[in-house]
């Protein structure tokens, strides 16, 4: 395998086909609506002070003209983009092609396995590969962290051809890859989908309805105990789903383990204390009275019905009481719709 396809030209659509480029782990193509902004050239800015210049060979906002010869193919793509993306692409794809993405939390197996053929490979990171931030559109970027390992899923090909491909993600991302059991343990996390919504919906929902706020809140160093509360309540109910799914035992550890808190106080406390999120600010815009939410934020537009949805759905298939889980997402489906 030897051609990919970033399809979406965001921060990490420019970090990965600058990387596998310059590198020369692959021959890189860029899907995006803007491609008459890419120069061909990518220069990738590392932590470590080095500049890694890639080289793209085909940048094209139709699917037809890269992904053909593709072998795989990476989503790079927001939630609301997943599904008319895959029905984009769907024609032009090769039987042998392993399509995946960037980030499996926001419902691409789910839709992938809809849309496509059953026998289609697929294939998706648990948790994105890099911190990135793009420098100047279709030329550079900053690659501004690494993690240690990678975990992705891959569904539709036999457990030697899994095996096999995470081998070449291993090589072509130079960090070890775990195989995990199968898409759930890709798909079901209690990061962003938790994290973000119990926080959204303790800041401007229930007694906050209406709220005009004097200033800007920091999202993470201002987090409140109900808000630490509810996480932890959402979290205990996600739990239940996972003991009903056919996934690994311990595969994600529970809130309070994972920021080694005990209870409602502490987990407040440890949120707002790490340095990572400082400076972070909410989904909030200014108005003639103040600040008031952006209903309109990624936070709610891509969080409740590209991340909580999916293991609502799931709980509900399944039998599983969730009340918290429940409250919490239809409050921000009434806010978006």
């Amino acid at each position: 395998m030897k051609k990919i396809c970033i399809c979406g030209g965001g921060s990490l659509g420019h970090v990965i086909a600058g990387w596998l480029s310059a590198k020369q782990k692959a021959e890189v193509y860029v899907l995006s609506g803007r491609p008459e902004q890419w120069t061909g050239h990518v220069d990738v800015y590392t932590p470590d002070s080095e500049v890694l210049h890639g080289c793209i060979a085909k940048a094209r906002s139709q699917a037809a003209d890269v992904i053909p010869d593709a072998d795989v193919v990476l989503f790079c793509y927001p939630g609301f983009m997943i599904s008319p993306s895959l029905e984009a692409i769907k024609p032009y794809l090769r039987s042998d092609t392993y399509v995946g993405s960037v980030f499996s939390s926001t419902g691409f197996f789910f839709e992938a396995l809809k849309i496509l053929p059953a026998s289609q490979p697929l294939w998706g990171f648990q948790r994105v590969p890099f911190i990135s931030r793009v420098k100047e559109y279709g030329r550079s970027a900053n690659l501004l962290g690494y993690k240690p390992c990678y975990h992705i899923a891959v569904e539709n090909v036999s457990d030697t051809e899994k095996a096999a491909f995470a081998d070449l993600i291993s090589d072509w991302f130079e960090r070890p890859v775990h195989l995990l059991k199968n898409f759930y343990e890709a798909s079901l996390t209690n990061s962003n989908p938790l994290l973000h919504t119990s926080r959204l919906y303790t800041m401007f929902g229930r007694e906050n309805e209406g709220r005009v706020y004097p200033r800007m809140i920091n999202f993470y160093e201002e987090w409140t105990v109900e808000a630490a509360e509810m996480l932890i309540r959402m979290d205990a109910e996600f739990f239940e789903l996972l003991k009903a799914l056919p996934v690994t035992e311990g595969y994600l550890p529970p809130i309070l383990e994972y920021y080694e808190s005990h209870d409602a106080e502490s987990l407040a406390a440890k949120l707002s204390s790490i340095q990572g999120f400082k400076g972070i600010t909410s989904p909030m815009i200014r108005n003639d009275q103040g600040w008031v939410p952006d209903f309109k934020s990624r936070y709610f537009t891509e969080d409740f019905p590209y991340g909580l949805r999916y293991i609502w759905e799931l709980a509900h298939d399944s039998g599983i009481n969730t009340p918290y889980i429940d409250e919490v997402y239809s409050w921000g489906l009434s806010k978006i719709q």
